[in-house]
């Protein structure tokens, strides 16, 4: 070959340039070895936490396996029918596979789709079309045999059905390098470089976790408070332990003379509501002509060892209540509260009626369950183990760590906000996305471990509001019949957190006669922060009493394309008083400390 013949050669031809393909690879092998003595010292810092808050109690898996034996020497043909079906379908699979390789193809299946199996190669190529049917037609005769389960009360049945299916989705092929065709093509393509990004992103994930595992799911640095997300103008006009209390500046001439006080869960922070100006409510309310406080809470520590329910509603609501009164010089506020802030608002306004306390004017719930008889998905970890892990943790450490909940809930929808992430970053070597609803996802707080185990016992466990009574602040027996202040509650029609019956079950007990319930479409989050200008989610309302079954009057309510917030608007300016010149933040008595969004948001940990 002459001299020009080489030159012509292309460098894959070649080999790609061997020398810089060993360099390229001893610098991702020191890589790896640099991070991997890295992972080993973050796992070997992993805190000691209680073994209940790591899965159900082996009472649990005791009673499916008694089910489950008891059901076969009483019914054996029903078992033998679903074994005969498994084993007859894996095997028809197994046959038209094999057929399929012999012929250079992937076999033809009816089985349903699946995103997780989205990558063309699933369906194309015959050893991972074998490997998705093979897992889909056993998963879902694993998942049939549980359903049809007797022998177990319903609350055991749906526990066994959530664990189990937590056990099918962390096997999925999809979770596995060498069973997943995205990622090995991943690897070849970047010749490893995707495999040593992903090893980046798992370390990082653990050691932020102090030795726990939780997938990050948005770029950390992308977000600043008060920069890119939480911008509306404020002002903190009181600070106690308990929260920090943000007075919105104005945004009209005039403004409604009954302030509007909204209490977010403190499980989350509160900026959910106020992400960007484009769908935040909170700037949204304030351009309405409304004077807007918002509660922040602290985020507790060791020092919220102590902190009950009852400091919640005293020192907090309450508190917050008596400030807002006595910075615009009114003698009313009308209250909005969200999810878990809802649940106790609404033991707050009967704690108020006992009193012959008249200072809520209207409330306002946000995809909230006061009602417990029917708790929904969170229903398979209101179980004595799972609180009783909660209650030794927390007596432990003075609170429950974020961590927990954190995890708690992203199971709740694994594939979404546990296995997906995880595939993308640590498979594929992506970076997380610069995604603000995801970083205020990850952005929890911790929780007094008093006040959480009475939330959880006696508000979800027991069902006191709504049953024999709550006793709280000193009151005995407080029950949803003494909310009577005219009310509205907005409920998500695929919540998996406070599904739509239970919130609607809940209002239905309230003795309020002025009620009105808005079913909203999509979930917990996007259902209420769905802005007007989007028109992208719809509602459902009906006329007269709230009351019957769920179901019922969900088939009667009229549709609505759009956002509710103009309709629930048009409620709360009935209740709201005569316009007044527009209130500026603070008064003589509560001198602005700080700019919204505040201090005690931006704190990981501590009040």
């Amino acid at each position: 070959m002459t001299d020009t013949a080489k030159d012509d050669v292309t460098p894959d031809a070649q080999g790609a340039h061997p020398p810089e393909a060993f360099a390229r690879l001893n610098r991702n092998l020191a890589r790896m070895d640099e991070l991997t003595k890295r992972l080993v010292t973050a796992l070997a810092q992993r805190r000691g936490a209680d073994h209940a808050l790591q899965g159900p109690g082996p009472e649990l898996y005791a009673k499916a396996m008694a089910a489950y034996w008891a059901e076969l020497a009483s019914n054996p043909a029903k078992i033998i029918e679903k074994q005969v079906g498994y084993w007859g379908q894996a095997l028809k699979h197994a046959v038209a596979a094999q057929q399929a390789m012999l012929q250079g193809g992937a076999a033809d299946d009816d089985l349903p789709g699946d995103k997780r199996f989205r990558d063309p190669l699933w369906r194309d190529h015959p050893w991972y079309s074998y490997l998705r049917q093979q897992y889909q037609v056993g998963a879902q005769a694993i998942h049939d045999t549980v359903v049809d389960l007797d022998g177990l009360s319903a609350a055991d049945r749906k526990r066994v059905e959530f664990f189990s299916q937590q056990i099918l989705d962390l096997f999925a092929p999809t979770n596995f390098l060498a069973t997943n065709p995205e990622a090995m093509k991943r690897a070849v393509e970047t010749e490893g470089e995707s495999l040593v990004k992903g090893l980046e992103n798992l370390v990082r994930d653990i050691e932020a976790n102090h030795g726990d595992w939780l997938v990050t799911l948005s770029d950390p640095d992308a977000f600043t408070l008060g920069e890119n997300i939480a911008t509306t103008l404020g002002s903190v006009v009181f600070r106690n332990r308990m929260f920090e209390l943000i007075q919105y500046a104005p945004a009209t001439d005039e403004v409604h003379r009954t302030p509007l006080l909204l209490f977010p869960p403190w499980i989350n922070k509160f900026y959910i509501l106020d992400l960007k100006p484009q769908n935040s409510l909170i700037k949204w309310i304030v351009d309405q002509g409304y004077t807007l406080f918002v509660v922040s809470w602290a985020n507790p520590d060791e020092s919220f060892a102590d902190v009950t329910l009852d400091d919640y509603v005293t020192e907090g609501y309450l508190e917050a209540m008596r400030v807002v009164k006595d910075v615009t010089r009114e003698k009313h506020v009308n209250a909005i509260g969200y999810c878990i802030a809802g649940t106790t608002l609404a033991a707050t306004l009967a704690l108020l009626a006992r009193r012959g306390d008249d200072t809520v004017r209207s409330a306002t719930f946000f995809t909230t369950i006061t009602d417990f008889a029917d708790p929904g998905e969170l229903g398979v970890f209101l179980d004595d183990d799972f609180v009783s892990g909660i209650e030794r943790e927390s007596a432990r450490k003075g609170y429950l760590d974020r961590f927990f909940m954190g995890r708690t809930f992203s199971y709740l929808r694994s594939n979404d906000l546990v296995y997906g992430p995880a595939i993308r970053s640590y498979m594929l070597g992506d970076a997380p996305p610069a995604f603000d609803l995801l970083h205020w996802n990850g952005d929890g707080t911790n929780l007094p471990g008093p006040m959480v185990t009475k939330y959880l016992r006696d508000l979800c466990m027991g069902n006191d509001l709504a049953m024999d009574g709550l006793d709280l602040a000193g009151e005995a027996g407080l029950t949803l019949d003494e909310v009577r202040v005219p009310l509205m509650a907005i409920a998500c029609e695929t919540d998996h957190i406070a599904h739509w019956k239970g919130s609607f079950a809940g209002v239905a007990r309230m003795g309020a006669e002025d009620k009105t319930f808005v079913l909203s479409e999509s979930g917990h989050i996007a259902g209420i922060v769905n802005p007007p200008s989007k028109k992208k989610y719809g509602h459902y309302t009906r006329d007269g009493a709230v009351e019957g079954e769920p179901d019922e009057w969900r088939a009667a309510a009229a549709f609505t394309e759009g956002s509710w917030w103009p309709r629930w608007e048009g409620w709360l300016r009935k209740r709201s008083g005569a316009k007044v010149a527009a209130r500026v933040p603070g008064s003589k008595r509560y001198p602005i400390l700080d700019s919204a969004p505040g201090t005690y948001v931006r704190r990981p940990e501590g009040g």
